[in-house]
């Protein structure tokens, strides 16, 4: 209609006069056309393309990942591996084909190959059948950095141990799984705590011989969880974030021993006070001293 001459001025009408007398916005009018038009072909990088056309380029690059004897090599040494072999192109070209043809490297992180990291839920049946283990860090005013080991009955959510030391060795990891066997199994002895397992990640302390000996010689088996899999800790990965947010980060020490007794109270003042959902709004420790009411009228 825009292009239409009028009989009697023998001009064309023209968009700004259409679109007022049809109460039209210009910019609806060009973003319809825009939508209705042919896309325009992809830009490409200006300039010769070299001696070699992309599509040849490509199945070089693919022949170049095949023969390669490593997995998730980058543009880098592919475009390395292509000057190598006689092949002469830029970097920059050899990463834009590779990503347009789905040949890029993957980037670290995400999820693991292989199964699921679990099956949804890291909640045992019942009480001390599984523990979770971590370790997070703390600062006092007197002797600088100071490591925090804890345990953490996944059934109860009840801390059973907790542990500070200036060093953040294995022998001090160990230290909030003695405690928590001592109080829930009556004794350190070997096959004690049998039937009971220990979740934990891959940190060096952890993994070490002289920690895996011991929990296997107190009759615990060890459970660590998925790499890159945070949520296989989860329970512990909880209370860690409880514990700073209402003790580490919230408060001031002056030395590990002060840390130490702070965390004492902190693990009385959660197991009594702290609600879970999951048991009705109940503390870790009258959930499992319910538990404990039940068994005789159960049996």
């Amino acid at each position: 209609m825009s292009a239409v001459h009028s009989i009697s001025g023998r001009q064309r009408y023209g968009i700004v006069r259409v679109c007022r007398v049809w109460d039209v916005s210009r910019a609806t009018l060009y973003r319809t056309r825009a939508r209705h038009s042919t896309p325009p072909d992809p830009r490409r990088r200006p300039g010769p393309t070299g001696p070699m056309p992309d599509q040849d380029l490509v199945e070089r690059i693919r022949a170049v990942l095949v023969d390669s004897p490593f997995h998730g090599e980058g543009y880098r040494k592919v475009w390395a591996r292509l000057r190598h072999a006689g092949v002469r192109t830029s970097k920059e070209r050899v990463r834009r084909l590779m990503r347009e043809h789905g040949l890029s490297a993957t980037r670290a992180g995400g999820t693991p190959r292989g199964p699921h990291a679990h099956d949804g839920t890291i909640i045992p049946d019942g009480v001390d059948q599984m523990w979770g283990t971590d370790m997070t860090a703390a600062v006092t005013t007197q002797e600088g950095q100071a490591a925090v080991f804890i345990a953490i009955d996944h059934f109860t959510a009840e801390c059973v141990g907790i542990n500070s030391a200036k060093r953040g060795t294995r022998l001090e990891a160990l230290e909030p799984v003695r405690q928590g066997v001592q109080a829930r199994f009556g004794a350190i002895g070997k096959d004690v705590a049998a039937g009971l397992s220990l979740r934990h990640d891959h940190g060096t302390q952890y993994m070490s011989h002289d920690f895996q000996n011991e929990i296997r010689w107190l009759g615990v088996t060890s459970s660590p969880s998925f790499v890159r899999a945070p949520e296989g800790n989860g329970c512990a990965e909880r209370f860690i974030r409880t514990l700073k947010e209402n003790l580490l980060w919230v408060r001031t020490f002056e030395t590990v021993e002060d840390l130490r007794q702070a965390l004492l109270a902190f693990q009385r003042r959660y197991n009594e006070e702290w609600l879970v959902q999951r048991h009705g709004y109940r503390s870790p420790a009258q959930f499992r001293r319910d538990l404990e009411a039940a068994l005789p009228a159960a049996a």
